[in-house]
């Protein structure tokens, strides 16, 4: 039984490594079931205090990695239409694949920020003056946050998932 619990948590780990950058898969929780088989085994068992500091490690990772891109729309100067567009965008893109979970967010504050100086017109630049940059390029930049969030979140995911495969094979052997 022991085989069989190491060899598909090792399955877990691998899927949950996949995971990270393939959004069909829940990778960091996927991951920890695969600690948590290991420590079901006879062979290993990680102490209570290390699961359940896990356990909160996969939640905030699971729960940032919605809310990374939005604050790097906010960050990059998007507002809170481009905002609501990178997070809309993300849910959309869930029913488009793997390319819909990366140009989700960044398409949907693009065109959040267009929205918005659409509806807020006394913000908009004028594009008249060759000294400053046009609506088109602050809905872009606050799009290119968008995506550096996805990013940041999918690099998080994967050092999550890294370390739980070291202590997966430390433990082993």
């Amino acid at each position: 039984m022991d085989i069989f619990l190491i060899v598909l948590g090792a399955i877990c780990l691998l899927l949950g490594l996949i995971g990270c950058v393939a959004p069909v898969l829940p990778g960091v929780p996927l991951s920890y079931v695969g600690l948590l088989l290991l420590h079901f085994t006879d062979r290993v068992q990680f102490s209570w205090q290390f699961l359940t500091i896990w356990a909160v490690i996969v939640v905030v990772i699971q729960l940032l990695d919605y809310f990374i891109p939005a604050w790097g729309t906010k960050k990059f100067g998007g507002s809170k239409y481009g905002v609501w567009g990178s997070t809309i965008g993300l849910l959309l893109g869930f029913f488009m694949g793997p390319w819909g979970i990366v140009i989700g967010p960044f398409v949907g504050a693009v065109v959040g920020e267009l929205i918005y100086f659409n509806r807020h017109p006394q913000t908009a630049i004028d594009n008249t003056n060759p000294n400053k940059n046009n609506n088109l390029n602050r809905a872009l930049r606050a799009g290119i946050g968008s995506f550096i969030g996805l990013l940041t979140g999918t690099i998080l995911k994967c050092i999550c998932c890294g370390m739980m495969i070291t202590y997966f094979v430390k433990e082993l052997i």
